[in-house]
This record gives C-alpha cells, structure tokens and sequence, in this order.
C-alpha cells in the first residue's frame, strides 16, 4: 500500500513561493497545503481472506466448490419455428459435403466452392460433415487437439466471402451426425 506524504517544511515553503508568481488558468482556490507529520500513519487491515479447506495432494475436489458456468445459448439468427425443426432434426438438408480426411488445405477451398453453389442453387439448409476427429494416443509429452476440422470449420463459415451467404450455423442432430456435423442455414438468393 501506498502512504501518502506531505511535504517537509522547506519543500512547502518554495512551493508557495512558486504558487504566488503564476497566474492561475482558471480561477480556483490553491490548495491548502500540509507539512509532513513525524508520527507515521497507521496501515489499513488487509481484507479478510476466504478460509481454504485443508487437502491432500492428488485427492479430489468436491463440487460444492466448483462454480459451473453454462454456456451461452448461440443467438438464434432465423425464423425461431424453422431453428427448432432443424434442431430436433426434422428439416432435410438439401445438399451435403463430407469432409472426412481432407487437410485443411484440401477442405477450406472445398468448403468455400460447396457453400457458394448451394447458396447459388437457391438452397436453404445444407449439411456439413467434418467428423469428430480421431482419438490420438494419449502418452504424448505434446497434446494434440484432435479434431482440427471440426474447430476451424465454424471459423471458415464466419469469414469472408462465406458469412454473408449464411444466417445459422448449429450442430446437427443425432440422425445427421450429431457433433461430427454442422447445419448450415443460408440467406435467401436475392
């Protein structure tokens, strides 16, 4: 913590003559200004800390502790009865692609040339199939996220010169392939 001081009697007395040779800017009273007491202030108390519960290394925490936080529902963009339809599964995907094995290399242009023509061909909901990602051995000093195209396909779909085409992107039901898939609900060709 910071203590504040004032000023020892010599420092003041120089800072009032300097005080007096200037014209203030703007009209305001000075100050008053204070000499340095001799007698130290006394520190605030810290705060008073929260009381952590004893434990043994490698045991468990209980969940009494632990704030679980939800994740926020995304923003629905599109007509709400048309959103629950395609959540629960029941709208048809006009046009799908598959993307199982491609690098990203391969599958960003594949991506990009499969939305524009399904937007082209005046479809609505197209299907996007990246997979969940194989589960690589576990022993490795270096993790590896497994996956790659199911993280950077929701990217892709949020840059141009795909997200004005698109109004939803969502997980796709279990019967279309659950979180290995994405919707893909267009804009109307105008």
């Amino acid at each position: 913590m910071r203590r504040t001081r004032g000023l020892r009697p010599e420092d003041a007395d120089l800072w009032y003559r300097v005080v007096q040779s200037v014209t203030p800017m703007h009209a305001r009273p000075p100050r008053p200004l204070t000499a340095m007491d001799p007698t130290p202030t006394a520190e605030k108390p810290h705060r008073r800390a929260t009381r952590i519960e004893p434990f043994h290394i490698g045991e468990r925490a209980s969940r009494d502790h632990v704030a679980i936080r939800p994740q926020p529902e995304p923003a629905v963009q599109m007509d709400h009865k048309a959103f629950i339809r395609m959540a629960r599964g029941k709208l048809a995907p006009q046009a799908r692609i598959d993307l199982h094995g491609m690098t990203l290399a391969e599958a960003h242009p594949e991506l990009i040339h499969f939305v524009l023509g399904a937007h082209a061909a005046g479809h609505r909901l197209v299907l996007v199939i990246t997979g969940k990602g194989r589960r690589g051995t576990e022993g490795g000093a270096i993790p590896q996220r497994t996956g790659i195209l199911r993280h950077q396909v929701p990217h892709w779909l949020t840059m141009p010169p795909l997200a004005p085409l698109i109004l939803q992107v969502a997980e796709a039901h279990l019967k279309h392939g659950g979180g290995g898939a994405l919707y893909v609900y267009l804009r109307r060709t105008r």
